[in-house]
């Protein structure tokens, strides 16, 4: 989606700006979804090679069962601790996107700059996808650095273009009179 497109349509500057930001934001919860299933992905694959391999291995060198099952065994232990290995990976890599898009939600004006002030020990993700714990701290980092928000545009604000502000004419008049 283009800026020219927006203004073919019709669509003020105010409200092109709103469609780019609302735009931008599913652009990065798209990529950060597509960053979790491409590692997954990516440790699914070294984990089916590294099987084939031990396989191939244990094929070559069975020369008895006793030798066969205590290859077993050790396939068997590091198995398992690849797979709660690769787990903890995915699991990091799932937090890791939901904190983005929360940060993002949240309208974070730099998403790595914020990770600094969280602390992320207490950030957990339940296994329907909810954060617990990046609410309070969003709160707490809004009111001591509100300048890591983009809060817009006030709208209360309109500046005179460098004519003097207008002044209440009572009160002129008693300021001339007190000098």
């Amino acid at each position: 989606m283009k800026r020219n497109q927006l203004k073919d349509l019709g669509l003020d500057e105010d409200q092109i700006k709103a469609v780019m930001g609302l735009n931008g934001e599913d652009i990065n919860n798209a990529k950060s979804g597509n960053d979790a299933i491409v590692e997954e992905n990516n440790a699914l694959k070294a984990q089916i090679a590294e099987r084939d391999k031990d396989l191939k291995n244990l094929r070559k060198n069975a020369k008895d069962n006793e030798e066969l099952s205590n290859s077993y065994k050790e396939l068997e232990a590091k198995y398992k601790s690849d797979t709660a290995d690769l787990t903890n990976k995915l699991n990091q890599t799932r937090l890791t996107s939901a904190v983005d898009r929360a940060l993002s939600a949240s309208k974070v004006r730099d998403t790595k700059a914020i990770k600094g002030f969280l602390d992320m020990d207490k950030v957990k993700l339940d296994d329907q996808g909810n954060l617990s714990g990046l609410d309070e701290q969003i709160k707490e980092i809004r009111q001591t650095a509100p300048y890591i928000f983009d809060e817009g545009t006030k709208q209360n604000y309109e500046p005179n273009n460098g004519t003097p502000a207008t002044t209440d004419p009572i009160q002129a008049m008693v300021d001339v009179f007190k000098k």
